[in-house]
């Protein structure tokens, strides 16, 4: 079922409690990699701070992430390295309207240059903050591995890692772990208060203009694993509130920062961008956090205005993601069995080494892309044009201009024959393999590795494997015979070697050993690239361009900045808390 749409959440407008639940100078709602860095930023100053976050734990998307922060502009590795990098460098190449991908996509024609030239200021100093508040950063010189539009004059990815040992990482087991742990234990031992399982329902303005924002509601909505009958649980109690109250009110003296991570969980909000984002396109970080665009709602409704909506629809970096994961409705990554959540996630997923081992067909069994192409192009990074000359249109004489190589998702929901009322949705992609196949991959086609309650199938023949397909975003039967000629004409192609159909470089394995099995292979939503219009210190705005006093933003929730996700929200997180804690009550 779709999530709800814009303007779903209230906003109490001259409405002010008679009293308080709770009360800091700052608040700041989401305690992910925008709102830690806000959080302490601010509590450096000597401001109170109550962290509010819906979830039962902190982290949000970043905690699940590789742990790739891209942060430049002259940073101490950076130095070290002898990499040569400027505030100005970042920010001519940030804004360098000339580059231009391969499949013709811009980069950075619509990022906001005031935003940029903010980020570009307080990229360096929110380098260092981060390491000076415990996180650790690979030895190695900062590179392009995992960047995506970080500019093509300096590398600036830097990579967190986590080694511990104590089990206080991350639900999904990666290095994003490594980033927002030892935040959360800085702002922790500084005093920072957290409130968990709380999500924010409305934001108290004294009045639409020019009245402050003065605080918010929240609602206790605390998450239980199925079968559980307690809640789940924070790794860490020190500065948690206890509270069950099913709604609170909570002031902030000084200032409301939202941190909550952007609207890409938001069916109705994203087809805004995007008519073709149906629900059946699953997002990236569920179940463990959604982005369910409650701070860009609650913001709309006491008067703010969305900002750089163009970069919303690019298809390059990761707005949306490809070849993922097979086998499990959770595909962003292969998922650790041992996560806390595992019983929400339900299979860890099938990670593919060779993509000749299956083909991809959409929900009616044809065939319709070259499946040894990749995701969407990287986006602009450390020297992939050269020669390079800021500013110069003429930048793009060395681009490969090649729209087929990039067009996976285009091409899935081209293949829509089957699509009807009311959304029209192209439905589910389905990797298509046999034995074979599972044995060259070294796959176990049981649990928890695949999921077969509607996202893997196995059967002993085609037509009968088409059959067995029921998955609830599968808006009609496959077609058997269908889902067999493809599958046969495909295997002529391995005899031919040759693939007239789609290009796939000589086709290698046939797809004829039983078992034969389908596996949920469905592109996944992403980052997102547009929110809330903010100023050069992360101030939100409204539709006449005029500043809501006592509102900030940064990170995902925040448009006008087209790039993957930890750079700007760490950097914007830092500047919001720094500013907000400066503001007068």
């Amino acid at each position: 079922m779709a999530t709800a749409g814009p303007g779903a959440l209230g906003a109490d407008i001259g409405q002010i409690p008679a009293t308080w639940d709770f009360e800091a100078d700052v608040v700041v709602i989401g305690a992910g990699a925008t709102g830690l860095p806000a959080a302490i930023a601010a509590r450096d100053t000597g401001a109170s701070v109550l962290v509010v976050e819906a979830n039962y734990d902190i982290g949000g998307h970043a905690i699940l992430s590789g742990g790739n922060v891209p942060l430049g502009g002259g940073t101490s590795a950076q130095r070290r390295y002898g990499i040569v990098d400027s505030p100005d460098t970042v920010f001519a190449d940030l804004t360098d309207w000339t580059i231009v991908q391969p499949n013709g996509w811009p980069d950075y024609r619509y990022n906001d240059r005031l935003v940029m030239r903010a980020f570009a200021d307080h990229c360096t100093a929110a380098y260092e903050f981060l390491v000076a508040n415990g996180v650790k950063f690979k030895e190695v010189p900062p590179d392009n591995s995992g960047a995506h539009s970080t500019g093509n004059s300096a590398p600036r990815e830097n990579h967190a890692f986590w080694t511990d040992g104590t089990g206080l990482g991350s639900p999904s087991g990666r290095d994003g772990a490594g980033l927002v742990r030892p935040l959360e234990a800085s702002a922790r031992a500084k005093g920072v208060r957290f409130l968990l399982n709380h999500k924010m329902i409305s934001l108290v303005r004294e009045a639409i203009s020019p009245g402050r924002v003065l605080g918010l509601t929240a609602q206790y909505a605390p998450r239980t694993l199925p079968g559980a009958t307690t809640p789940l649980h924070s790794y860490r109690s020190a500065g948690n509130i206890d509270s069950t109250t099913p709604q609170v009110s909570i002031r902030a003296s000084k200032a409301v920062i939202l941190a909550t991570g952007g609207s890409t969980s938001n069916v109705n909000f994203r087809r805004m961008f995007d008519p073709r984002l149906t629900e059946v396109y699953q997002t990236a970080g569920e179940p463990y956090t959604f982005q369910d665009a409650s701070g860009e709602l609650a913001a709309m409704a006491v008067g703010a205005s969305l900002w750089g909506l163009g970069n919303q629809i690019l298809e390059n970096g990761d707005g949306i993601r490809t070849q993922r994961a097979l086998g499990a409705r959770y595909n962003y990554f292969t998922w650790d069995v041992n996560s806390p959540i595992f019983p929400l996630v339900r299979a860890s997923g099938l990670d593919v080494q060779d993509w000749q081992n299956v083909i991809l067909v959409n929900q009616l069994g044809q065939r319709f892309y070259d499946e040894t192409k990749g995701d969407y192009p990287n986006g602009n990074r450390y020297n992939e044009f050269s020669p390079y000359k800021p500013n110069d249109y003429r930048n793009n004489a060395s681009i490969d201009y090649n729209p087929t190589e990039y067009n996976f998702f285009n091409a899935a929901v081209a293949m829509n024959a089957a699509s009807g009322p009311p959304d029209y949705a192209a439905g589910p992609v389905w990797a298509i393999f046999d034995a074979a196949a599972v044995a060259r991959e070294q796959w176990r086609m049981t649990p928890p590795y695949v999921d077969p309650a509607g996202y893997c199938f196995s059967a002993p023949t085609l037509v009968e494997l088409a059959a067995a397909i029921r998955n609830p975003y599968q808006q009609r039967p496959m077609d058997g015979a269908a889902l067999h000629a493809a599958v046969e004409r495909y295997n002529s192609f391995v005899d031919a070697g040759v693939d007239p159909d789609f290009g796939k470089p000589r086709p290698q394995y046939k797809i004829h050993t039983p078992p034969f099995y389908a596996a949920w292979a469905t592109p996944l939503v992403h980052d997102t690239r547009a929110g809330l219009r903010i100023n050069a210190q992360c101030q939100v705005m409204d539709m006449q361009g005029e500043v809501i006093s006592g509102l900030y933003c940064g990170g995902e929730s925040a448009g006008g900045f087209n790039q993957h996700g930890l750079g700007r929200c760490t950097a914007q997180g830092y500047m919001a808390g720094t500013y907000a804690a400066a503001q007068r009550p």
